[in-house]
């Protein structure tokens, strides 16, 4: 997040509070050519996978660095709820975190106060990237009161089970719900089409629509029928696909369409 170019970030948090249709993509490859090519064709931000891959912090920085040249807001999907990553991507610029496993009420108001300086939270405060390497805290502090973003996700039984009160959490943007783990949880990993896993999917999507929280779910494999059926059913904050599917599922469709025409 640049202090001197916010638009899109500080906008991303009031669309989210007024549950407009935003996409965005997923990117696990640390390379800033990846972040410039996707922020640059059009997403309405981008999260940089922390969990699920290898990048490392100095790496993040970079992408985001790509994405602000875009003006496409960063989010950051961190490992853990853990107070001292989320400060550091923070400080980074990012203009929000991704939190997993956020599993009650406690959960949610842990990833708020940890993005988040005091009186509000408890984020320590240091001089970085985010704050123009001290020369703008005063514009980031501002920006981070009114467009810093807290997503957090709804990937386990319990979850779903405290589905109203993590909703009620104050400060939390939105929601996405993470099906793999959900179905893990449940006893039956990957199974994401099971009858029971499917009706815990269905109760966190109803529960976003009756708070009025931007309900997501992310679209792993590149399919716009899929796309355009989630977000018939009420989604707001779609994933649409990653950069290695996006890049495995096209060369594979390719390569069979022309061997099928031509061997």
């Amino acid at each position: 997040m640049r202090v001197e170019a916010q638009s899109k970030s500080a906008s991303l948090k009031q669309r989210l509070a007024k549950n407009e249709l935003t996409i965005g993509s997923w990117i696990t490859l640390g390379h800033p050519s990846i972040a410039e090519i996707m922020a640059g064709a059009g997403f309405d931000w981008l999260v940089v996978d922390a969990e699920h891959s290898v990048i490392e912090l100095s790496e993040i920085q970079i992408l985001i660095q790509a994405m602000d040249a875009h003006d496409c807001p960063a989010i950051v999907r961190v490992s853990s709820n853990d107070a001292n990553q989320i400060k550091r991507v923070m400080d980074a610029g990012a203009t929000g975190v991704m939190v997993p496993m956020v599993n009650s009420a406690a959960d949610a108001e842990a990833a708020v106060r940890h993005t988040y300086y005091p009186p509000r939270g408890t984020r320590g405060v240091g001089l970085a990237r985010a704050q123009g390497y001290g020369a703008a805290f005063k514009a980031y502090l501002d920006w981070m009161s009114s467009s810093a973003v807290v997503i957090v996700m709804i990937e386990h039984r319990d979850a779903v089970d405290n589905i109203d009160e993590i909703l009620a959490v104050s400060g939390v943007d939105a929601f996405i719900i993470g099906p793999y783990d959900l179905s893990a949880s449940m006893g039956m990993p990957g199974e994401i089409g099971h009858p029971d896993v499917q009706e815990a999917i269905e109760q966190a999507r109803k529960a976003g629509l009756a708070h009025g929280i931007a309900g997501g779910i992310h679209v792993v494999e590149p399919d716009r029928d899929e796309l355009y059926r989630q977000i018939d059913s009420g989604y707001r904050f779609l994933g649409y696909g990653l950069d290695i599917r996006m890049l495995d599922s096209l060369c594979r469709r390719d390569l069979a369409e022309i061997r099928s025409r031509y061997e």
